[in-house]
């Protein structure tokens, strides 16, 4: 099982450079990939870019490039410069978003998105393949028949395939994942539920004749070192009452229903409901335990080394890490310090684990 380190999104008052430099110590370190995120703030292809020229061998992945923020054309090009800048290390995320950004954000309907993910794949696809970009579906015509556009061909010419992954949450998305992609961008993954994200996987391997063998299986994972477990928990509680409780509307957040089909039905209710009444404070403590502990890295070396172990038994083949600091440190120096510890721990904690 290889290791990545997840960037996230880089603003609020965030200094790039202490991203620049967690990307270096995981590239020093032997890390396979570096993500970087977008939703509203700072865009992933400009983040990658400037770690390509300062960092060596690590890969460097968008987790993700939003399909309603850019043409599949654009997509492309993108990808292609990067890959073709960083020596052949990009690794191209998609995702849709979800209806708040999509619609509020970029303008653009979010109806039917595993149509429009397939069709914008295809279109990327035929791109980065330098072939003549003909293509006729519902969301995406081109050339627009009734102009004068031509099929045109990618002038940038790729040293090679450019691994394409998948952000997917839901049953339907998980197949479509394992159908047209190279990879699976996780959130939320525990190993006691993976077997069954990836039996949906594996259905839309055998639409096309692949084996899950190969496929690149790559959840996020926050970590949180320390002694207590319980006590490790909270600095995660906010990420999880966002994102279960107020990522998308009430009747339409992929995050709480991912808890519901996980075993948190009533708790994933409670969440709900709190955070969408601005009582987030609430709706942290709702966040059980138990669904922070099966979706995250919390506590000792040793404990953590137990999960890695238990990550790969499930078909985790990059588990990428997310450092979170734990309560009590606040100052931009000591979360930059506690995060390359953490860095450090999982590798030897990985090495330890045999994984």
């Amino acid at each position: 099982m290889r290791l990545g380190l997840n960037l996230g999104y880089w603003g609020a008052g965030n200094d790039p450079r202490a991203h620049l430099t967690l990307a270096r110590e995981a590239d020093r370190l032997g890390y396979d990939v570096v993500w970087a995120a977008e939703a509203y703030g700072s865009d992933s292809p400009t983040m990658l870019a400037w770690l390509a020229g300062q960092t060596e061998r690590i890969g460097l992945g968008s987790a993700v490039m939003q399909i309603p923020a850019r043409s599949p054309a654009m997509t492309a090009m993108t990808a292609a410069t990067i890959d073709g800048i960083s020596g052949g290390r990009f690794r191209l995320g998609l995702g849709v978003s979800g209806p708040q950004v999509s619609e509020g954000w970029h303008g653009v309907r979010f109806a039917k998105p595993l149509k429009r993910t397939r069709e914008y794949v295809d279109v990327v696809r035929l791109a980065l393949g330098r072939k003549k970009v003909e293509y006729d579906g519902e969301f995406y015509q081109l050339p627009l028949p009734d102009g004068p556009g031509k099929a045109l061909r990618l002038t940038v010419h790729p040293t090679r395939e450019i691994p394409l992954y998948l952000a997917a949450v839901g049953p339907r998305n998980l197949e479509l994942a394992g159908e047209i992609a190279d990879g699976w961008l996780a959130v939320f993954l525990a190993p006691e539920y993976a077997g069954e994200q990836l039996r949906h996987v594996a259905a839309g391997r055998a639409k096309v004749d692949k084996p899950l063998d190969g496929f690149d299986v790559v959840p996020t994972v926050p970590v949180v070192l320390g002694d207590d477990p319980q006590v490790c928990a909270e600095p995660i509680r906010g990420y999880a009452a966002l994102y279960v409780g107020g990522m998308g509307s009430r009747e339409q957040n992929f995050y709480n229903q991912l808890a519901v089909r996980m075993g948190y039905a009533d708790a994933a209710a409670e969440v709900q409901d709190l955070f969408l009444a601005k009582r987030h404070r609430d709706a942290m403590a709702a966040v059980p335990f138990e669904f922070i502990d099966r979706t995250s890295l919390l506590g000792p070396a040793d404990r953590i080394a137990d999960r890695l172990t238990a990550y790969a038994d499930a078909g985790v083949t990059t588990l990428t890490i997310a450092p979170y600091p734990p309560p009590g440190v606040a100052e931009p120096a000591d979360i930059l310090a506690h995060a390359l510890g953490t860095l450090r721990t999982v590798v030897d904690a990985a090495a330890k684990a045999g994984v």
